[in-house]
């Protein structure tokens, strides 16, 4: 299948704390370790997803659960890609969608989520949304959320922060009365993954929110919460498997749609570069 028999409706993120949609270029990434649950949807013809030590998978969808590590090719060069934050979800249900995914259900779900990007595109922009109705669209239901103890949700308030406040798990265990090795524990028990990894894909998934915007590199990588340029090409590198500079050049005509619909973070911190 030639890129000229492929639709390409247009470009289109909608991001949330707990959610993410994206309908736009794949790129040619090396391998990829998103650290979400994603839900790959080819736009026409099929999706090849090989994930580390597991055999390949190819169909009109696949699902890889986080921080596998995963390389994906298509008959497109544009995909869509859902990704649901680990601590939002029960694994459960996620594991059970996985299943759907894999089996006679992919067809149906995928012709849904199709659908749905067509009427966003058609609609036009539209900002506001909430969690339940970002899943009542795609996945026809809203998937269970997972219940987080108050102190571990304050923590992961403070990493999905996109000004890039430095969040250490010294300062979190001291806001929650807890000594530093009981609040590590209860985030891992709580969320199911560890701070650290939590806090390094939360700070290259808070570059999602600029790609499409005209900003120096070396100024977002320091103000999303990394110490230099490499640390920040690498860790972007790692988890969406292509060089900042390269998404940022397939994100030129994207329109990013988020759940807040004054964008005030974000506005906040485009007006503090010149």
């Amino acid at each position: 299948m030639s890129d000229d028999e492929c639709p390409d409706a247009g470009r289109l993120m909608l991001i949330s704390p707990e959610r993410v949609f994206y309908a736009g270029l794949l790129g040619r990434p090396r391998r990829r370790s998103i650290g979400g649950f994603s839900v790959y949807v080819a736009l026409q013809g099929e999706l090849r997803v090989a994930i580390e030590g597991r055999p390949l998978q190819a169909g009109a969808m696949v699902y890889v659960p986080p921080y596998l590590t995963h390389n994906v090719e298509g008959d497109c060069r544009s995909v869509i890609v859902l990704v649901i934050e680990p601590e939002s979800v029960l694994d459960g249900p996620m594991a059970a969608l996985g299943t759907r995914i894999a089996g006679a259900g992919a067809g149906p779900l995928a012709g849904r989520i199709r659908r749905a990007y067509q009427t966003l595109v058609a609609t036009g922009r539209r900002e506001g949304f909430t969690t339940s109705e970002f899943d009542d669209l795609f996945f026809g239901e809203s998937l269970p959320a997972r219940r987080i103890d108050r102190r571990i949700a304050g923590a992961i308030a403070r990493l999905n922060d996109v000004s890039g406040a430095a969040v250490t798990a010294e300062d979190c265990a001291a806001t929650a009365n807890l000594s530093q090795s009981r609040f590590l524990h209860l985030f891992k028990d709580e969320t199911g993954v560890s701070f650290r990894a939590l806090r390094a894909w939360k700070r290259a998934r808070h570059l999602l929110h600029f790609v499409n915007a005209e900003i120096n590199l070396a100024h977002l990588a320091q103000d999303i919460g990394y110490p230099d340029s490499t640390h920040f090409s690498h860790s972007i590198r790692r988890f969406y498997g292509l060089q900042p500079r390269a998404i940022f050049s397939g994100s030129r005509d994207l329109a990013i749609w988020r759940s807040d619909p004054h964008g005030a973070g974000v506005a906040e911190f485009r007006q503090g570069r010149p």
